[in-house]
């Protein structure tokens, strides 16, 4: 009967069962093995509404669905060209620049992918550039954001991490800061094979238009506070994430539905309805999953798996290296949320074993996740920009394969130096 019901639970896993269910399941067979009243399952659920941070995860996520549905990816993109176009490869930096920033406010690639890709492929198609670097290139920047503040799996990870009463204290504040360097690096990396691939293009005689630019920089007047709000309102002291976040949120509505009315008041409610159907998939996970992470410490199963990883890797690279190639497999078969709330309980504890600090793990984490967003065979990324650009997948593969190993060179860089995340601490 003991291995019947985790049997059971795996075969529904792959049958498709909604994942919060088979999480919670799992919790509650692990409570009743242990004798632990079933109430505990209501009591860790309802830890998740007392998370004052947490109320950031809905405020933001609302805030980049009004985004994306308003005129901004356009005005994003013009600004960007007007003030980088005329450099080498501009147009190409100006795609990466683009999509770093969109994800890092929406929280998802794949939305980037179908916001972006129709202004971004048919440009750098009409400015000379191989469909297929286009293709890759927008397919692997669209997770690239996902280390800048106000990310919504960096704020994820880190209500996470806080939940497991660690020695080491992690909070979000730092995790923004943490991905700044690490998501710049691979920002330049991919700007720099960017720019050698424009080589062979007619060589781009457009000066800097400062008239442009300036005119670019008066249409995204009200786009361009935002970053201030967010970083310089938490880092100035003059608030925390939760209240960046409502003003955010407020911000935002109040520009894309009163003052721009690119988003009706008719269609406003989709957009709300839209953007609430991710958070609550993230939040029952989450709440499900916190009941699961008390049960394993509990039971002392972190401590188990590493007596057993020990006996057979004792040097912290060695153990580096292999998480490495465990994180690309999970990218490519789970979700970023549902991966961060089922194996972050399991993964950290055992990496601050081997001496790893858990805000570095964090960025190792997601540069790693967002890498396997795009890792053949099967990265959601592929799929979902085979389906937008109307390409065979096979195609998307072979885009995306030197994206692939620029930004797996600087994910090593990432995993090995980690003064590059922890400058700021």
């Amino acid at each position: 009967m003991s291995l019947l019901v985790p049997l059971l639970l795996l075969l529904l896993a792959l049958a498709g069962a909604p994942l919060f269910a088979v999480i919670g399941a799992s919790a509650l067979w692990g409570f009743y093995q242990t004798d632990v009243d079933l109430m505990i399952m209501a009591v860790e659920i309802y830890r998740v509404a007392e998370m004052p941070v947490l109320i950031a995860i809905p405020l933001f996520t609302l805030a980049g669905y009004l985004l994306g549905e308003s005129k901004a990816p356009q005005r994003l993109v013009r600004i960007t060209d007007a003030l980088l176009g005329w450099l080498p490869g501009g147009l190409a930096i100006v795609a990466l620049a683009v999509c770093a920033l969109f994800t890092a406010f929406t929280g998802a690639s794949g939305v980037t992918i179908v916001a972006l890709g129709a202004l971004l492929v048919p440009a750098l198609q009409k400015a000379g550039y191989p469909r297929q670097f286009n293709l890759g290139l927008v397919t692997s920047s669209g997770s690239l954001g996902l280390l800048f503040a106000p990310s919504l799996p960096l704020i994820l990870y880190g209500v996470v991490a806080q939940q497991m009463s660690l020695g080491t204290p992690v909070s979000i504040d730092d995790l923004f800061l943490a991905g700044l360097l690490p998501g710049g690096l691979m920002l330049l990396a991919l700007a720099l094979y960017s720019g050698w691939q424009s080589r062979h293009l007619p060589a781009n005689d457009a000066p800097f238009n400062g008239r442009e630019a300036w005119a670019a920089i008066k249409d995204c007047g009200w786009e361009i506070p935002l970053p201030i709000i967010v970083l310089g309102g938490i880092y100035g002291g003059f608030f925390a994430v939760s209240e960046a976040a409502a003003i955010t949120a407020l911000y935002v509505l109040i520009v894309t539905v009163v003052i721009r009315r690119e988003i009706s008041l008719k269609h406003l409610p989709v957009v709300m309805r839209d953007s609430m159907k991710l958070v609550g998939a993230i939040l029952l996970i989450l709440a499900v999953s916190l009941a699961s992470t008390n049960y394993m410490i509990d039971a002392g199963i972190p401590q188990q798996v590493f007596a057993f990883i020990q006996q057979h890797i004792s040097d912290p690279i060695t153990f580096l290296l292999l998480l490495t190639l465990f994180l690309l497999v999970l990218g490519m078969m789970l979700d970023i949320f549902s991966a961060i709330v089922i194996m972050i309980p399991i993964i950290l504890p055992i990496a601050m074993e081997y001496g790893i600090h858990p805000v570095h793990l964090g960025i190792l984490f997601l540069a790693n996740m967002q890498l396997g967003y795009f890792t053949p065979p099967v990265g959601m990324n592929l799929f979902i920009a085979s389906f937008r650009f109307n390409e065979p997948v096979m195609t998307l593969y072979r885009a995306t394969l030197p994206f692939f190993f620029i930004l797996l060179a600087t994910v090593l860089v990432i995993t090995f130096w980690p003064t590059l995340s922890l400058v700021w601490l």
